[in-house]
This record gives C-alpha cells, structure tokens and sequence, in this order.
C-alpha cells in the first residue's frame, strides 16, 4: 500500500513537471506572432546569444526610444514571455509610445541571476548574463540612438531574480526594474552592490508556491533551488538603499474582479536619492503569476492570478514616471 502511494505521488510530480515544461518551452502561445518582432542573434563571450526584438512600425526618424527588456522564467524562453504571458500587452504599449522591447532568451532556458548550488546549467557553467546584458544595451543604443536615461528591466520568477542582479551590479546603465513574482537572493547580499539608486517595482502574490512570500527555499520541497529573502525583506533592501522616505503610502486598491479572490495593496516609498522610489504591489491570495496575464497552469499547482490590476500597465506607468537622473 505504502509503495502504491509513493508511485501515485512521483507520477503526480511527473506530470506536474511535464506540463510545466511544456508551458515554459514557448509551446502555448496565446496569440499570434507579431511582424514587427524579429529574432536576432549575438555572440557573447564565445557563445551564440538569442533574443526577439519588437519595432514599432512608425518608430519616428531621429528619436530617442525608451528600451525595455522582458525577462522570462526559469525553462521559458522569450517568445513564451511575448506571446503567452504578457499576451503581447507590452507591444501594444510601445507601438503607442515608441518604445524598443526585447525578449532575451537565457542560456538553455535560465539565467545566472547570482543564486548558488542551483543545477542549471546557466547557474552551473556561471554563464555571464550581466555581460549579455551590457554587450545588449550597447549595441542596441547605438542601432536606435536609445534614451541613455529610460532603460528599464521586468521579468517573472527567474527573470525576476535576474533583474534584481543587474540592479545590484549595474545600475547605472538601468533607471528602474521591476521584479514579478521574484525576490532577492540572500546570494547577491555578498556580491559588490553598486551605491547607484534605482527604482524598484515589486509585484508578489503572498500564495506564491515557488517564490514563498515569506522567504526560503526556492522551488519544489524537493527539488530547492536556492535561497530568496522575503518579499517584505526584499523591498526594505531597495527602500533602505535608496534612503526612500518610510513610512509608504498605502492604498489598498479596488477589487475591480471578486471572482478572482484576489485583492491588491499598493505601498509607495518615495523621495529617494534622484528622485527614485520603491513601490510594492501586494497580491493577497496570489500566486506564482503575472498579475491579468495567462492563467498557464491550474490555481491548484502556481496559485491565482488576479485581475484587479494589469502588470503591463503597471509596470510600464511605472517606468515612464521613473527616468534615471
């Protein structure tokens, strides 16, 4: 009997990762391909790098755009994020606003967002992301002319991680990032943080089963993949690094859609160094998701996902009131 139960639960855990990968190689997309997102390549560091690259299509002649880089999560891959997640809600926004986004891919499907004793092989190999990422901003400026004052960074999970890293090591380069359903890794706590200000958004569900609210182990009970501090923890970091003014504004706002048992508080800590500022977005009741983005795997495995506010909006709302100076 005992061993007929553990089966039941390792084909369980089987399943549950075989739809996971099935989700995060980019094989649900929800919407079309864009024709004004292209596929492109880099060598970095002797390795073919990857990434999409969305245009608008009346991009103005002699402009300055803002660039924004949408990072995915561990075993995803850019057109995932693009195309399933957001739901393309990022290129609808740039097309309004000429805005250039990109959609990296990580090596094999992960990036080296600083944690340690995690098996990916990005993690395992110490691929050089922030190296990517500096090589990207520099040819990318130079191709489009880019606004050296409004480069930003947002990404879920992994990606979250990732672009808490690059606010850690390069925040000159980056006015503000934006971390969803991610929180600091108690690795990057021992890197060399740059003193730079950056302004932060961070957008976390307190039911995340990945990323645990509270802090700890990272992933499956089984399967950990390192070590976060807590939401809370995390936005302290950036609040005290910013010397930002506390108390924050707090605002609980409208549950604009009860059917998602969700509800929304949002805390602003402002008046940072250059004006920067830190803003939490607390889902209660949500999960490891992108706040009315695709629901791409059952409540019961990742938690709910709320429709009281949009990421995309957010996010970018975000951005655009927040340049470096």
């Amino acid at each position: 009997m005992k061993n007929n139960k553990v089966k039941k639960i390792h084909v369980l855990l089987i399943g549950i990762l075989l739809v996971l990968l099935v989700f995060l190689t980019g094989c649900m997309y929800k919407i079309p391909e864009d024709p004004q997102t292209f596929m492109r390549t880099i060598q970095t560091n002797g390795l073919e790098r990857s990434y999409r690259i969305h245009i608008p299509p009346d991009l103005p002649q002699n402009t300055t755009p803002m660039l924004l880089f949408v990072l995915h999560g561990g075993g995803g891959t850019g057109a995932g994020m693009e195309r399933s997640l957001t739901l393309g809600g990022f290129n609808t926004l740039a097309d309004q606003h000429n805005c250039i986004v990109v959609y990296p891919d990580g090596f094999e499907k992960n990036w080296n967002d600083g944690r340690k004793n995690v098996s990916d092989p990005a993690h395992q190999q110490n691929i050089d992301d922030v190296g990517f990422f500096t090589i990207l901003i520099e040819n990318l400026s130079h191709e489009f002319a880019i606004d050296q004052n409004r480069i930003f960074i947002t990404g879920i999970s992994n990606g979250a991680m990732m672009s808490y890293r690059l606010a850690c090591e390069m925040p000159e380069k980056i006015a503000a990032i934006a971390p969803v359903a991610g929180a600091l890794p108690i690795d990057l706590l021992s890197y060399n943080i740059s003193e730079v200000p950056i302004s932060v958004c961070v957008i976390s569900g307190t039911h995340d089963p990945l990323v645990p609210w509270e802090g700890g182990l990272v992933g499956f009970p089984r399967n950990p993949r390192g070590i976060v501090l807590s939401v809370p923890e995390s936005v302290s970091f950036w609040v005290a690094h910013n010397n930002c003014s506390t108390p924050p504004n707090s605002t609980l706002l409208p549950d604009r859609d009860p059917a998602d048992h969700t509800w929304v508080q949002r805390d602003i800590y402002s008046n940072g160094i250059n004006n920067t500022a830190v803003i939490l977005y607390t889902i209660y009741n949500g999960g490891h998701t992108w706040p009315d983005g695709y629901q791409y795997l059952p409540k019961s495995l990742i938690g709910r996902t709320t429709h009281d506010i949009n990421a995309n909006t957010v996010i970018w709302d975000f951005f655009s009131s927040h340049p470096k100076e």
